[in-house]
């Protein structure tokens, strides 16, 4: 039996694309091994969200053919969509495949292996217009499935290469979707994520047929078996009035929003081409916070972007601080070829970006700790996902996304426990078993 071992780099995208791949292997009579072991072929999912992506996925390349110099090394995902030459003389490399056409991956490797040339099976993505079907029925977490609906992004942020990569919006087929989660509700999984590259588009593009994401979402609140409803990032002008009275409505989906906002400052968020200004995302936070209780809100903030000044950085971290977040997100600035942004003039340089991403990512530490801290005392409902090195501390999530950890002698994997928090530590909370 040939053996398969896999590596993801990146989003929470690549890693559901990782798992429909690795069960397409698994199908087809192939055993999967970790990466770090011997294997007859290495399948690595690449990111290209930074130069630093670009350049893990490149160390991976080169880690698998030391592993193993006879192995069929496969490449594929973002990275390998924007840059399939550059892939091509990394020695040992055998195939890359790009954002497309990964659900025939076995069929062209068995190609490959009839003619030994190096295949690069990349195609303009800007032309696709349908949803790639890739299904998982089973994923490496037992309690917590994520759950790819949408492809692709026509926001064109100026700093952003993922439109380039991804390409327009593809909505994935709501008949698709109910029937995956069916599967894996019976199989056992709890909580479902719904993820995509821009999660709120979903439905734009389907013809025919009158649905967006909030139609999606009560679908699927109404399947049996189903605890749970997350949402992975979402942009501020999603949330509408509509959209809030509605998730109101749905007690299965989870109070825990990521509304990315990447700066607290006006200007440099239209430099970023963002399509929201600090007042309107301040006024998108204060309607959820008045409508959903104990709603946790998480976001992404870049430091550093091209023009940022003293000034708009200290407007930003303010911004920030004020909005009183459970989690930010910090990155410095990285130039990425391809975008409008890396052409711009008065790039930062990265000792200031550094010392500003420490700066904002200690508001973050602080901020959390207060999150956390302002629910000691408290019950909440605790989805159960692990046990913590075979001892008997268990550890789980509340619904906005608090990590909890509680002592219990007999196992509580996948079971929902009432538990009250008792104390902070670090970035999680201690609780009891009520």
């Amino acid at each position: 039996m040939e053996t398969v071992a896999f590596h993801t780099l990146g989003c929470k995208v690549n890693q559901y694309e990782t798992e429909a791949i690795m069960e397409l292997f698994e199908k087809e009579g192939y055993k999967s091994v970790p990466f770090d072991d011997k294997a007859d072929i290495y399948v690595i999912n690449t990111c290209t969200v930074t130069n630093v992506g670009d350049k893990k996925s490149r160390q991976m390349i080169r880690r698998a053919h030391k592993k193993n110099p006879q192995a069929i090394i496969i490449v594929v995902g973002c990275y390998a969509q924007i840059a399939p030459k550059e892939i091509a003389q990394i020695e040992g490399v055998n195939m890359i495949i790009g954002t497309n056409q990964r659900n025939q991956i076995v069929r062209l490797l068995q190609e490959y292996e009839k003619k030994q040339n190096v295949m690069i099976q990349v195609n303009d993505i800007m032309k696709v217009r349908d949803f790639e079907e890739m299904n998982i029925s089973t994923v490496q977490e037992k309690t917590r499935a994520y759950l790819k609906i949408q492809e692709g992004c026509n926001r064109f942020c100026s700093y952003c290469i993922i439109p380039y990569t991804r390409g327009p919006i593809r909505s994935r087929s709501p008949e698709n979707i109910m029937k995956e989660i069916r599967t894996l509700v019976n199989n056992g999984f709890k909580e479902i994520v719904l993820t995509g590259i821009h999660v709120g588009s979903y439905g734009k593009d389907i013809k025919n047929m009158e649905i967006d994401l909030v139609d999606l979402i009560k679908d699927i609140h109404s399947i049996e078996g189903l605890e749970r409803i997350r949402l992975s990032s979402i942009e501020p002008t999603f949330v509408t009035k509509h959209f809030i009275q509605t998730i109101q409505a749905l007690p299965k989906v989870c109070r825990h929003f990521h509304l990315s906002l990447q700066s607290g400052s006006n200007r440099t968020l239209q430099r970023m081409n963002r399509k929201y200004t600090k007042e309107i995302y301040q006024e998108k936070v204060e309607l959820l916070r008045y409508t959903l209780k104990d709603v946790a809100l998480t976001t992404d903030v870049i430091v550093g972007f091209p023009g940022e000044t003293t000034e708009d950085f200290e407007e930003s971290y303010e911004f920030i601080k004020n909005m009183k977040f459970s989690k930010i997100h910090v990155f410095p600035y990285s130039p990425k070829k391809g975008t409008k942004a890396a052409k711009y003039p008065n790039q930062i340089p990265n000792k200031i970006k550094e010392k500003r991403r420490d700066q904002m990512m200690k508001l973050g530490e602080k901020m959390e700790i207060q999150f956390l801290s302002n629910h000691i005392g408290r019950i909440h409902e605790v989805l159960v996902e692990t046990r913590c090195n075979g001892s008997n501390m268990f550890e789980g999530h509340t619904s906005n996304y608090m990590k909890v950890k509680v002592c219990s002698s007999v196992p509580l994997e996948n079971t929902m426990q009432q538990i009250k928090m008792i104390q902070q530590e670090k970035d999680y909370l201690i609780g009891k078993i009520i």
